[in-house]
């Protein structure tokens, strides 16, 4: 059996929770690249991920409040698949990825952080993305840092 590890996720894991939903403040904010959000669509946004996996990962995050998939509504759900067919879109042609991790994780069981707030996580990869740094050096190598990631990708949503 192989054994995939992420170390540089514990930072994430273990620093106190804010109170409240990231989720749903986030948006009232008007601080966008602080808060690395890219677009603001009717019923859903598109942040970057604070703890990514790989450069450009974006999350796809409905405004309303909600653990239920089932409760989304038929806009929410047609926004949120928009915007990831959107997100692939630009991540393609601004950072030429080789494949995409697309996914949601529901509830905290199957690997949601965030587990009350539904969200999809798209996750541009590359042949070869996966080193030794964060084995040995419990380190996460990111060849460019957030701000700039969001400035790259701003003007394109």
């Amino acid at each position: 059996m192989k054994k995939l590890w992420a170390p540089w996720r514990m930072e994430y894991i273990l620093q106190e929770k804010p109170s409240g939903c990231i989720f749903c403040d986030k948006p009232k904010q008007n601080q966008d690249r602080e808060n690395l959000i890219l677009h603001r669509g009717a019923a859903c946004f598109v942040i970057m991920n604070f703890y990514p996996y790989n450069n450009g990962h974006l999350m796809v995050v409905p405004y309303r409040h909600s653990a239920d998939l089932d409760a989304l509504t038929a806009a929410e759900q047609s926004e949120m698949m928009s915007l990831l067919g959107r997100c692939t879109t630009i991540l393609t042609q601004q950072l030429k990825p080789h494949g995409f991790n697309i996914g949601m994780n529901l509830g905290r069981t199957a690997g949601a952080g965030i587990d009350d707030h539904l969200h999809f996580h798209i996750v541009p990869r590359w042949s070869g993305d996966t080193n030794f740094m964060p084995v040995t050096g419990h380190t996460k190598v990111l060849s460019q840092g957030l701000q700039e990631s969001w400035d790259q990708l701003k003007p394109w949503f």
